[in-house]
């Protein structure tokens, strides 16, 4: 057996609701991004390690691309180019039922060599067999692909041939990060994803467009971690909604946010939230860099 390490950085990529989130959830074991029917429930890079066959596979999932329309979907998509700069491989994740993935894709896909390009065709439980193969040869025709999986990320069907598959096609090349880590976010970071998380859910229309969470405190105190985030709005109308008749809204956000940062860290949780007005806080540059936005 070779003692030479294999390791690389894969780019996961497509349009909102491609099932990007929950396709990296399903590799990695564990929910490391949040998910929601929502598009544009994923604002940041985030990277997730997982170890298979010996290759130290980086996974980085990245916001569903588009048009941007103002200053934060611009830094999304920033960090999209990034992620697939620094990528090995590229995983273009395409829903079965939506055959059309856009002109941002095809640019980001044309500028991309073929071979290291893998075509992950996702949703096939909510398709049939003629579908899937009509949309596989379709784009194919149209782009060049190394390698293509059909799979369902929800049910986890065929996740293992397609970890098969990237373990034998990363690069040789030392490991990148310790065996057991995990990702390169600190714990903070996923808590103000999963109080975002239940925003999405919980609230309609533009309410979880218009809010931003941030972590104020973290206080690990051994038994108990002590937790204190501020969900930033863009107008007090909204504000109003969020915390909703008597708190309601809010207690409900911080209730079940609050089981799943349990969970997560493995400890009991104080969770206290506030909401704070920053009109405009999307259009920001220094407010979007508070909230680790275009650190590049």
């Amino acid at each position: 057996m070779s003692d030479t390490q294999k390791a690389g950085f894969i780019s996961i990529i497509g349009k909102p609701n491609a099932g990007k989130s929950t396709l990296l959830n399903a590799l990695i074991g564990m929910k490391f991004a949040i998910t929601t029917e929502k598009a544009q429930t994923t604002r940041h890079r985030i990277l997730g390690i997982h170890m298979h066959e010996g290759a130290q596979l980086i996974f980085s999932d990245t916001p569903g691309i588009i048009k941007p329309h103002y200053k934060l979907q611009e830094k999304m998509m920033n960090q999209v180019r990034e992620s697939v700069s620094d990528a090995d491989i590229l995983l273009l994740v395409v829903d079965v039922k939506d055959s059309e993935i856009g002109p941002e894709v095809e640019e980001v896909l044309a500028k991309y060599p073929s071979e290291k390009k893998v075509l992950v065709l996702n949703k096939i439980d909510l398709s049939d067999q003629d579908e899937v193969t009509k949309l596989s040869e379709s784009l194919s025709a149209k782009f060049e692909f190394g390698n293509i999986v059909a799979l369902s990320a929800e049910k986890k069907f065929n996740t293992n041939r397609l970890l098969d598959l990237l373990a034998k096609i990363c690069p040789e090349h030392p490991y990148y990060f310790p065996e057991d880590q995990l990702t390169d976010r600190p714990e903070r970071f996923f808590v103000g994803e999963m109080i975002r998380e239940k925003i999405l859910k919980f609230y309609s229309q533009e309410i979880p467009y218009s809010v931003e969470v941030d972590i104020d405190e973290f206080k690990d105190q051994g038994k108990i971690i002590r937790i204190s985030a501020i969900i930033y709005t863009e107008r007090k109308s909204q504000k109003g909604i969020l915390i909703g008749e008597g708190g309601r809204g809010l207690k409900k956000v911080g209730t079940h946010a609050r089981k799943d940062i349990e969970e997560f860290v493995g400890k009991k949780v104080f969770l206290q939230l506030f909401v704070k007005v920053r009109e405009k806080w999307r259009e920001n540059e220094d407010l979007l860099r508070k909230f680790g936005y275009g650190e590049k």
